[in-house]
């Protein structure tokens, strides 16, 4: 037994010992019996050794040892004594109730054969008088079987009589399942005797039955009965043993032809409500009630399911493919509408219309695993949906700024700028929150399909907010011209490449990158670490698949780029009026100058719309001027000193030796005033920039050219009209006045006799040139 294996205390090894000693066993038998009787345990064996064990024990023991082992042993001789005299009277006890027990049984046996003997009598007198019955019964009961068999014989003869006529008034009142059921029941006596004795009723029968079969397939195949009826037809032609392998093809056919019924339509879908939920929609399907025709349609659509199952049970295979192609093809409708710009709550209503008709057809053709097909079919749904949202995001975001040059244009805004870039903002921060609220819809929504799909939802949101900030990016460097377009299948870009791009857009873009940057992406990772962060936010490699970090960088860098595009094509556009003053005109055989040249004011219109375009779009700064008391050194230019003008009346050869000595002397002792400084995004920062690479474009073209007195003079007449609207309209005085002062020295070394004009006839023409402008312009100061 298991018990033998576990091991066993000192006392209940004794006590085994006893009742083996007390049944007379042999207790070297015992598994648990010691090999050597060298031991202390031996005392309770047979072959015990009380000197030996007394050796033992003196041995082995101190004294104290010794007399504890006698008190035990005292204690333990004392509680054999109780145990034996206990097990001696519950034996005794035992013995007594077997001894009650047997007397008990031998009284009641007695008197039992003599009323086994009475029973035994009794049984045989019931069979004879049951025989005396049977012998004096058995005549009339032949008599009333017989009679029974041939009245039943009569009622069949007459059923087959009737048949025809029975036949007849079903196929009258279209209650053909009767009129199976009659014929089939007539078959066997037919197969008897329909050769000889009921050979009319069998024709006129055949007849009936030919024209029910007639009916039948023409029920069968006719497009207004329903599908049920179709399939309970094919129930009643299957019974009338006629061959249904062809029906089976045709029925089937029948079916898929109504796929095309029961497939979710454009305008269905646009009238799905988002507000009406199914609640049973994770019950069974049969407790859903059709409440639409649609609804009805799909119901009897597997109502004839079953049916044809039913009928045809190797049609499995066959009916497995039709309702999967019913899911697919909802679902390819399902991919062409969110191909549109359409909310959450649509697709919504679009997935619980599907996962009603999978439901109902998952209850009577489960073998078809649709709830899984579905599954993997509403994946490819979901994340086309995510990724065309972000699609009509970016094509939002354009038309805003595209709006730039229709404002432009038509002139329809004061300040077209600011509104566009307001708009542009408002597209992209407010839009972002739309459709991450719309998302959420999609986390929140407790429908099956989506509950499965959550983990990829979030990665699919992460993903497409990261791929559409770079998307954006790429877009803004095609709208500033920065990027030739590679594909003109977006249409959004198509106003932006139609002409030339607006200075003003590419300021735009600058601005609304510092946005997205400084606004709009630490609001949008605040809402999606709310909202849409998960187990399942993991990119490629187990990377975070959105990463605010790098789209911040991205726009930082954009935004630097399209303000410096910026600059660059304000400037590149008055060098182009620059190279137009400079290299028509012949400057060694030019004329005195009697006005200031027209270029100028061309010049100043130009300054005059860039500052108009930054004051719409840039905030102001504090720009730190840079005065002349900044330098240690002389604050004039480099180029000039104070007594040249008292040396222009010296010969042309003097004059430029003195100039180029004045110059190099200059250079040796004057600080170097920091001209181009870090352009920053403020009004200020920009406008000064442009000047400053204008003002030296204007020297570079200068020393290109060979210049006469007149031409010189010209030049000197320009510039210093320019002096007073420069110095009113930027801050940067000393950088300005250093750059004008080179200009003018520029002009004096290419310049083949440099006697500038006499101060009285400077001021003479400013003051005309002043006055004509006023003219034009009353509202002038």
């Amino acid at each position: 037994m298991g018990t033998d294996d576990v091991p066993l205390d000192d006392k209940a090894k004794r006590m085994r010992d006893l009742l083996s000693s007390f049944y007379i066993l042999d207790p070297s038998s015992s598994p648990n019996a010691p090999s050597k009787y060298g031991t202390l345990d031996v005392i309770n064996t047979t072959s015990f050794n009380p000197d030996q064990y007394m050796n033992i024990l003196v041995q082995k023991s101190s004294l104290e040892g010794i007399l504890q082992r006698h008190v035990e042993m005292a204690a333990e001789i004392k509680n054999l004594d109780t145990d034996l005299q206990m097990l001696v009277y519950e034996n005794y006890n035992k013995f007594i109730s077997a001894t009650d027990a047997i007397k008990r049984m031998k009284s009641n046996i007695v008197g039992m054969e003599a009323n086994m003997e009475q029973l035994l009598g009794k049984i045989m007198s019931v069979q004879s008088r049951s025989d005396g019955v049977n012998t004096n019964l058995f005549e009339k009961r032949e008599h009333i079987e017989k009679l029974h068999r041939t009245r039943n014989l009569l009622r069949k003869v007459q059923f087959i009589y009737d048949l025809p006529a029975r036949l007849g008034k079903c196929i009258k009142s279209e209650a053909y399942a009767d009129a199976v059921k009659f014929y089939t029941g007539a078959m066997p006596i037919f197969k008897a005797y329909g050769d000889s004795s009921f050979q009319d009723c069998k024709r006129a029968s055949e007849r009936a039955i030919a024209l029910i079969i007639k009916k039948l397939q023409g029920k069968l195949f006719s497009d207004s009965e329903s599908i049920q009826a179709r399939a309970e037809a094919t129930m009643l032609l299957k019974q009338l043993d006629f061959p249904v392998d062809s029906l089976q093809a045709k029925l089937l056919e029948k079916l898929e032809q109504s796929l095309g019924d029961l497939q979710l339509k454009t305008d269905e879908i646009e009238n799905v409500s988002a507000e009406s939920k199914d609640h049973s929609k994770q019950g069974k399907a049969s407790n859903l009630i059709p409440t639409t025709s649609r609804e009805a349609s799909v119901h009897e659509f597997v109502e004839a399911i079953r049916a044809f199952r039913v009928i045809f049970p190797d049609s499995e295979r066959q009916l497995i493919k039709l309702v999967q192609d019913l899911v697919i093809r909802h679902f390819k409708t399902t991919e062409l509408y969110v191909k549109r710009q359409i909310s959450s709550a649509n697709l919504l209503g679009v997935l619980r219309t599907i996962w009603t008709d999978v439901l109902l057809m998952d209850e009577v053709l489960s073998e078809a695993v649709l709830l899984d097909f579905s599954l993997e079919a509403a994946q490819v749904a979901v994340k086309q949906y995510i990724a065309s949202t972000f699609t009509y995001l970016l094509e939002d975001i354009s038309d805003a700024l595209l709006k730039v040059n229709v404002s432009l244009k038509e002139a329809a805004e004061e300040h077209p700028l600011q509104v566009a870039l307001e708009a542009s903002k408002k597209a992209v921060l407010q839009g972002s929150m739309d459709i991450l609220l719309g998302f959420r819809q999609l986390l929140d929504d407790d429908l099956w399909l989506l509950v499965k799909l959550r983990d990829f939802i979030i990665d699919w949101v992460q993903e497409g907010f990261q791929d559409f900030f770079r998307a954006l990016d790429d877009h803004f460097l095609l709208l500033s011209g920065r990027k030739n377009s590679l594909s003109q299948d977006q249409g959004m870009t198509e106003g932006a490449h139609s002409e030339k791009v607006l200075a003003g857009l590419v300021l735009v873009l600058a601005q609304l990158s510092v946005f997205i940057e400084q606004t709009a992406i630490p609001r949008i990772t605040e809402e999606i670490t709310a909202s849409f962060s998960g187990a399942g936010a993991q990119g490629i490699g187990n990377e975070p698949a959105f990463v605010p970090g790098e789209i911040t960088r991205i726009f930082r860098s954009a935004g630097e780029k399209c303000l410096h595009h910026y600059i660059n094509m304000r400037t590149q556009r008055v060098s182009t009026l620059l190279r137009k003053r400079f290299t028509t005109p012949n400057w060694v055989k030019h004329k005195e100058p009697r006005e200031v040249h027209m270029f100028v004011d061309l010049f100043l219109q130009e300054l005059k719309a860039t500052g108009s375009e930054v004051k719409q779009i840039l905030p102001q700064g504090l720009l730190r001027k840079h005065q002349r008391s900044d330098s240690n050194g002389s604050t004039t230019s480099s180029r000039s000193n104070p007594l040249r003008d008292d040396r222009m009346s010296r010969s042309n050869t003097q004059k430029t030796r003195s100039q180029i000595l004045e110059t190099h002397l200059a250079k040796l002792f004057k600080e170097k005033i920091e001209i181009f400084t870090k352009v920053e995004y403020t009004q200020e920062s920009v406008v000064t920039t442009i000047l400053k690479l204008c003002l030296k474009s204007l020297q570079e073209f200068v020393r290109l050219q060979t210049l006469n007195r007149s031409g010189f003079q010209q030049i000197q007449l320009d510039i210093q009209f320019l002096r007073t609207p420069l110095k009113e309209a930027y801050e940067d005085e000393v950088a300005i006045d250093f750059l004008l002062e080179e200009v003018i020295v520029a002009a004096s070394e290419r310049c083949l006799d440099p006697i500038p004009l006499e101060p009285p006839i400077l001021d003479k023409l400013i003051r005309a040139k002043l006055a004509k402008s006023k003219e034009h312009n009353p509202n002038t100061p």
